[in-house]
């Protein structure tokens, strides 16, 4: 064999025997993770700060009326105040303090306008027997993921000699879960 030949052929094979060397295979792992926390919508909404639980609107009434009823709509449409929380969750809704709590005779809430008051009060039911106190709770059955409604009433009560005009409150609502 020539020796030119034969050199490229050993180095030929050196070669292919060292890129057979070279080439490894490294195998491992990717680790993934998610986890998920308890949470709940109110109304659709998962703000945690801010969220508005609805509105309890008596409409308008004669400066000379007796009784107004209302439900609190939730916002969004659609009727009561919406509940969705994550499967295994207990929501409790806690209704607290209003701008005027006791600022007037006839109930224990009061919807103002400047130093004139109407009370009125809320319930747990459209018959108005199930009085909610003030930082009174509604607990709603463990969530299966599913949404829950809750139902809650108010009742005004008219008093003589109010002006015409509109009168207002907001009330502090919390949901623990």
């Amino acid at each position: 064999m020539h020796p030119n030949v034969s050199r490229i052929l050993f180095a030929g094979l050196g070669l292919a025997l060292a890129s057979q060397a070279q080439a490894a295979t490294v195998t491992g792992n990717i680790n993934a993770t998610l986890t998920l926390t308890a949470a709940c919508q109110v109304n659709g909404s998962t703000a945690t700060t801010g969220v508005n639980f609805g509105n309890l609107d008596f409409g308008s009434q004669i400066a000379l009326f007796t009784e107004a009823s209302a439900q609190v709509i939730g916002t969004g449409g659609g009727g009561a105040i919406s509940v969705l929380c994550s499967p295994g969750a207990t929501p409790v809704v806690k209704v607290g303090a209003g701008a005027h709590d006791a600022a007037t005779t006839g109930g224990s809430r009061a919807l103002a306008m400047g130093t004139n008051y109407v009370p009125y009060d809320f319930y747990t039911d459209a018959g108005h027997t199930n009085l909610l106190a003030i930082n009174g709770t509604i607990t709603l059955a463990t969530s299966t993921g599913v949404a829950q409604t809750v139902n809650l009433y108010g009742r005004a009560v008219g008093k003589p000699s109010l002006p015409p005009g509109v009168y207002t409150d907001t009330v502090a609502v919390e949901l623990s879960f």
